[in-house]
């Protein structure tokens, strides 16, 4: 993984990585910490003492203004999130163990643009709407306000679906997990737009997430719609659906609650059937797949797929 530039964080003889004032001393640091300085251009530059001074703002072939991150790999990807969010969590410790370490991540967070916009998404965003992750349970009624049926949606993409699903369903709370940082900037607008007050994010690995902030028997419903295939068969094993995560993610739901997830890769579609069937936690709510339910929104991406004859898997079990 590309080092952030910049960011700086004390670890002791426990693992802990300490976040605060230390880190970064001003909020215009952000963008300098984790966005790479870029060689002069002529008409490109930001007025001098911006918070973006010094960083390019026009990427060579982009229609809009974009900003170029880091590239980092999967394995240290999880420590990056974390110090990422916590940006926004003064003196939150974060604690990274060699154990939170010890699984396959399912992502890798590759290089990529950051727009402007969502930059300043996720700057305004992640305060109000953001939650830190942390190595302990977390109480949802409490960060809600109050007693709701709470579902978890892990890989929210771009936020569209995530949060068209929470506004359909005030009754519900929602808490989104998403690893990548144009993807949460996404989503935080989404929620500030609709004024939402039942859906929060966090910024981390779902693994780790689920495994040591989700208490368990608690969650109503789990979402994960259209993670990533990983279609060769060298990389079948960083696949999110395995039988050790879906037994994990069988552990937090209650007692009726389900677990939902879509696929548009059809290979990948039998072996979450599969991988879900073995689980003696769980209960398919139909003979083989299922169809959409209602809750689930169609995508322009989904509609467009189906229109060219591709399919579209939906997987429906039910905690026992």
């Amino acid at each position: 993984m590309g080092r952030l530039a910049g960011a700086r964080a004390a670890a002791d003889s426990g693992g802990r990585t300490l976040v605060g004032a230390t880190l970064l001393r001003q909020r215009g640091d952000i963008a300098r910490s984790h966005f790479r300085r870029a060689r002069p251009q002529a008409g490109a530059r930001s007025a001098p003492g911006s918070p973006r001074a010094g960083l390019r703002d026009t990427c060579p072939g982009a229609g809009a203004t974009a900003l170029r991150p880091e590239s980092l790999s999967c394995h240290d990807a999880g420590a990056v999130a974390a110090r990422r969010q916590n940006q926004f969590f003064r003196g939150v410790e974060v604690t990274v163990s060699p154990e939170q370490r010890d699984h396959i991540r399912s992502f890798v967070l590759r290089q990529g643009r950051v727009s402007s916009a969502q930059l300043r998404n996720y700057e305004e965003g992640m305060p109000r709407y953001g939650l830190p992750y942390a190595a302990a349970p977390i109480d949802l009624a409490s960060v809600f306000g109050r007693v709701a049926p709470q579902i978890l949606e892990i890989g929210c993409g771009m936020g569209e679906t995530t949060a068209l699903i929470a506004a359909n369903h005030p009754e519900n709370d929602y808490l989104g997990i998403e690893v990548h940082t144009p993807g949460v900037g996404s989503l935080l607008k989404e929620i500030a737009t609709r004024e939402l007050t039942n859906l929060r994010v966090i910024q981390h690995d779902a693994v780790e997430v689920v495994r040591d902030m989700i208490p368990p028997g608690s969650l109503a419903g789990i979402h994960i719609y259209f993670p990533d295939p990983w279609p060769k068969k060298r990389h079948h094993k960083r696949r999110l659906i395995q039988p050790p995560f879906v037994a994990l993610l069988a552990s937090r739901l209650a007692p009726g609650g389900y677990l939902h997830c879509a696929t548009d890769w059809e290979e990948y579609a039998q072996q979450m059937l599969e991988v879900l069937s073995a689980e003696p936690l769980l209960a398919n709510t139909t003979a083989g797949f299922a169809p959409r339910p209602a809750w689930r929104p169609q995508t322009k991406f989904e509609t467009r797929g189906l229109r060219l004859g591709h399919g579209v898997w939906d997987v429906l079990f039910q905690r026992k």
